[in-house]
């Protein structure tokens, strides 16, 4: 892969934890309160629901169950946990317990992938846990442990999800909207009853309320996921959770411009080196390019060839 190229997919792929990074703003400010259970079904069920109407594809085979681990790591659980760290944490420190993705999925990709632990991503792992700290941490910042436990849990269960989609990939002649739209509906359903019998429904809906549940369900869920998971389709899964970063950049922006909240000297460097991890990543990935992924690592079906392209002898098609 080119530089221009990983550039171009990196710098679309960013927009999703970017999307992602305005949940905190979102929730504390136009979403009913104490309701993480009802914020996620809403945000994940109907932007499935839409997404299958309009691909009208279904899973087959090994995808039934494929589909419903990975709508529970990467939405279902994913969400419902965001949500909780979201309501019991402030954003900044909401955003800094779960950066610790990218550290997660270097982890499982070395385990599950056959990826080797670089020392440029260790470096980039410090250097981005430092420029998030740096950003967000301030003398207000509230612990509460059941916040931070949950949002712990949340990086673990995106990190295991964004490690499986990119060990499963996807089924021939299946396009990534389809698979979004089975992953978001898997995981809303999942949610979806959950929250009726552990919360119910608000009392009443204010108008703020239907607008952050839209934004939630629009731009944060069918958007953002379906170029999240293209990203994850074109670029290596530890390049990808770096991105992961410019949600606690994003928080911070939005809190200085919506709430007024200052950024100091110290959070500047802070976010610089946070930016300087991802680059840093994002250079080592297009120096050492990744093999090309079939679409299924698990069984290594054939894969169509692309017009004027030849497999390389003694390649494997399911290797990462």
């Amino acid at each position: 892969m080119s530089r221009g190229r990983l550039a171009l997919d990196s710098l679309i792929t960013a927009l999703a934890p970017a999307v992602w990074g305005s949940t905190y703003l979102v929730t504390t400010e136009l979403l009913p309160p104490d309701r993480p259970l009802l914020a996620s079904a809403v945000r994940a069920l109907p932007a499935g629901l839409v997404l299958l109407a309009v691909t009208r594809t279904l899973p087959s085979g090994t995808w039934w169950w494929r589909a419903a681990v990975l709508g529970t790591l990467n939405i279902g659980v994913f969400l419902h946990l965001l949500f909780v760290t979201a309501y019991l944490l402030p954003g900044g420190v909401a955003a800094l317990v779960t950066s610790v993705q990218p550290l997660l999925v270097l982890v499982l990709a070395a385990l599950l992938l056959g990826d080797r632990i670089r020392p440029v991503h260790v470096v980039a792992t410090l250097l981005g846990a430092t420029g998030v700290a740096l950003l967000v941490l301030g003398p207000e910042a509230a612990l509460n442990p059941v916040g931070v436990l949950a949002g712990l849990a949340a990086a673990a269960s995106m990190a295991t999800g964004v490690v499986l989609t990119k060990r499963w990939g996807r089924p021939p002649g299946v396009g990534v909207l389809a698979m979004t739209g089975w992953q978001l509906t898997a995981g809303g359903l999942l949610l979806t009853p959950a929250a009726l019998l552990v919360e119910g429904l608000p009392d009443r809906v204010t108008v703020p309320n239907v607008l952050g549940f839209a934004y939630l369900g629009v731009v944060g869920a069918l958007l953002a996921y379906a170029i999240w998971f293209r990203g994850l389709e074109r670029l290596p899964a530890v390049a990808v959770s770096f991105l992961s970063l410019a949600s606690p950049l994003t928080a911070a922006v939005l809190g200085f411009l919506v709430l007024g909240e200052t950024l100091t000297p110290v959070q500047g460097a802070g976010a610089l080196a946070a930016v300087a991890a991802v680059v840093l990543v994002q250079l080592a990935s297009a120096r050492r390019p990744p093999p090309e992924e079939s679409a299924d690592r698990g069984e290594g079906e054939p894969q169509p060839v692309a017009p004027g392209r030849q497999d390389v002898p003694g390649k494997h098609a399911g290797t990462a």
